[in-house]
């Protein structure tokens, strides 16, 4: 079969360029796994996305003109139905070969094509064919309809299309933009595809305002991306011209020189390159008057509402310069700068004006107008809600430090949330807490409360740090607290991938707190102590909260490279002070490696399974009387208890684990020994009780750093 590369080109509006990274890569590995299942690319061809602010396009390569033909082999019915006694042709056989398209007109030899072979207990006739390949054509029109179909567009819109008919009218179709242009060359070759009311050719469009042509024609499938350069003016790889962007920033800056950087946001920069065909990065700047206002009032308006990067000096600070992605290449380029520059000019005056009126107001001044802001219908206020945190902090603040750290977190909680009422964070929610910080140190509250309103928030996502002072800490706990007592109190609860409270971001922040800053906390003691501050507003979810708050600690564990079997055998026991989880782990990754460890292992689970199926009143108060015990084994057991125990017992309390669980690998002969030589089930009950007890003696000190038996495979 001929093989040669294949390039398709669907030509659009301007895609959503938050979407279009994403949209690119499916549209290239869809359309190849497409070709793959029906056998016209093979599995190790080489796919290449291309993806445009209009243009989405693959390039495959080593793809058939025609799929290989298969050989199919087809059960049809046991030879007892499909044959009578003379070995005829039953009418059942004749008709399901009928329908498979197979020659029937002479049923004796219908017969002889069929192939009998063993299936079970009986023979079974089987039917073999051959089925033709899909050639190009027809394939990459399935491909095709079939990869736009699972194209994970964000918004789908409706446009209308003239028919192609003799009597007039439109069609409706749907799509993520209106597509104007379909390209499909297999080789030189044109594919004849028709997708979106387009029929595909050899031409495309380049730069709105820079190609040197138009159309653009591409000759072969493999210079697509040449030609596009060359021709249109468009750098169609999203990856090629990410790293063009990447490339001129850094030289832009350093020509501005004094060290400066651009600022780092992977996030704006898969944007820019989304929002360009042809990167052109300039130098633009404004006037040094508005550094007075807080640089991420004005990094967010340059990034969120201009697409710009600002330039930071060496220490990290903002300077009156910032960088522009154009997407043309003027010979002069000054009015080009001088635009971006004016556009910017009212976003900065904007965030001045909002900073300088917000504080004309204290934060204080502020905090009888959240008892207006609604938090949720069943949890009241705002108010309401900062009052329980306040709450909730000064406890822990009393738990954690003493009263002056009490005082402060309580105070700080206060204020936390009044900058929801500037007209910077208005503007700019995600500010929020940020602007808390710099307003506080214009009331001249002081740095500690500054940076604990400035930090309460903290962690707001993943591989965020934690607040900076013990006070921040405290705020920031109480705040998560209320948060996930309160929606469990009243059953918002999250649901499959439905968390709109991000229930699980704060289950996180709160164990990254307490594993972290190892805080001697119990979790229990903790969720039941922030159930009052709500009055009768929510019910007791006490059991559910710590369930999910240790689904979520497992499921963060493992994400860190604990084992499965490490984190079970490890969260099992529900340790209630979360900073000891890190320790434990480590001696249980540590007493796995012994050579003791299995069998220990697996004497614990039988002694778990043991201790399940006896009786609970019998071993409720169960104990070791020295005079019952009869057997060898059983005595040197004990002894061996007697001697170990007590040592494992105190480095547990002294929080010494790893020491405990290897103290512990000195009873691996004496329980072999136990088991093979003693029948806990003796007839006589006293015997068997205390037999019993040994066995739930050494099961409570075995499992005090974890429960060994989940380590058994």
């Amino acid at each position: 079969m001929t093989s040669q590369n294949l390039l398709v080109e669907l030509f659009v509006e301007e895609l959503p360029p938050k979407a279009l990274k994403k949209l690119g890569d499916a549209f290239a590995m869809q359309l190849a796994e497409q070709l793959r299942t029906l056998g016209l690319a093979r599995a190790d061809s080489v796919v290449t996305a291309f993806a445009s602010p209009r243009r989405l396009g693959a390039h495959i390569t080593d793809v058939a003109a025609k799929a290989a033909d298969k050989a199919v082999q087809q059960k049809l019915m046991p030879v007892s139905v499909g044959l009578d006694a003379s070995g005829n042709a039953t009418a059942a056989l004749l008709k399901k070969l009928q329908a498979l398209g197979a020659d029937v007109s002479d049923p004796v030899f219908a017969v002889a094509a069929l192939r009998k072979a063993p299936d079970g207990k009986a023979d079974a006739l089987f039917y073999d064919s051959q089925v033709n390949g899909a050639t190009l054509d027809t394939g990459l029109q399935v491909a095709l309809e079939a990869t736009l179909a699972k194209l994970p567009i964000p918004k789908v819109m409706s446009y209308q299309l003239e028919t192609d008919c003799a009597l007039p009218g439109w069609s409706s179709v749907n799509f993520v933009r209106p597509a104007h242009g379909l390209l499909a060359l297999h080789g030189s070759t044109v594919v004849p595809v028709k997708v979106l009311g387009l029929t595909a050719g050899n031409t495309t469009q380049g730069h709105r305002f820079e190609a040197t042509v138009s159309p653009v024609l591409i000759q072969n499938a493999d210079d697509y991306s040449q030609t596009l350069a060359r021709d249109g003016a468009v750098m169609a790889s999203f990856a090629e011209r990410r790293a063009e962007i990447v490339r001129q920033l850094g030289a832009a800056a350093e020509k501005v020189g004094g060290d400066c950087k651009p600022i780092q946001d992977e996030a704006l920069l898969d944007e820019v390159t989304a929002l360009v065909e042809r990167p052109n990065v300039l130098v633009c700047s404004f006037e040094k008057e508005f550094l007075e206002v807080p640089q991420e009032c004005l990094i967010l308006t340059m990034k969120a509402n201009q697409k710009y990067f600002p330039l930071l000096d060496a220490q990290g600070k903002l300077t009156n310069q910032f960088l522009v992605v154009s997407n043309i290449n003027p010979a002069d380029a000054s009015f080009v700068i001088g635009g971006n520059e004016r556009v910017v000019r009212p976003r900065l005056s904007d965030a001045k004006f909002f900073f300088d009126q917000d504080r004309k107001k204290s934060l204080e001044s502020r905090v009888a107008g959240l008892d207006k802001v609604v938090y949720h219908n069943k949890l009241g206020t705002q108010g309401e809600r900062m009052a329980r945190v306040c709450n909730i902090a000064y406890a822990l603040g009393v738990q954690l430090g003493d009263a002056t750290l009490a005082e402060q977190a309580e105070q700080a909680a206060r204020l936390a949330k009044t900058d929801l009422l500037t007209d910077m964070v208005g503007e700019f929610p995600e500010l929020q807490g940020i602007m808390g910080g710099y307003y506080a140190r214009h009331d001249g509250l002081g740095e500690v409360i500054a940076e604990a309103i400035e930090d309460h928030y903290k962690p707001r996502f993943a591989g965020d740090a934690l607040a900076r002072n013990d006070v921040g800490l405290v705020v920031a706990l109480a705040d998560k607290l209320e948060t996930l007592v309160g929606m469990f109190g009243i059953g918002n609860l999250p649901t499959g991938d439905k968390d709109p409270f991000a229930l699980r971001r704060h289950a996180l922040g709160v164990i990254r707190m307490l594993v972290e800053k190892d805080l001697p906390l119990d979790l229990n003691a903790l969720v039941a102590a922030a159930i009052p501050a709500f009055g009768n507003k929510i019910v007791d979810a006490n059991v559910a909260l710590c369930d999910f708050v240790f689904d979520r600690l497992a499921g963060s564990l493992r994400e860190q490279g604990y084992s499965a079997l490490e984190v079970d055998a490890v969260l099992a026991l529900r340790p209630q002070c979360l900073g000891d989880v890190p320790a434990r782990l480590a001696a249980v990754r540590s007493f796995a490696a012994l050579p003791e460890a299995p069998a220990l292992a697996a004497a614990n689970k039988r002694i778990s399974n043991i201790l399940k199926k006896a009786d609970n009143a019998a071993i409720a108060d169960a104990h070791v009387s020295v005079v019952l015990l009869k057997e060898p084994a059983e005595i040197a057991l004990y002894a061996a208890m007697q001697a170990i125990a007590p040592r494992a017992l105190a480095q547990f309390d002294a929080g010494e684990y790893a020491a405990s669980l290897q103290a512990l690998a000195a009873l691996r002969e004496p329980v072999d020994a136990f088991f093979e030589g003693v029948m806990v089930n003796a007839e006589a009950l006293d015997v068997r009780l205390n037999r019993l007890g040994l066995l739930k003696t050494l099961h409570l000190a075995m499992n005090q750093v974890a429960d060994l038996s989940r380590l058994a495979t």
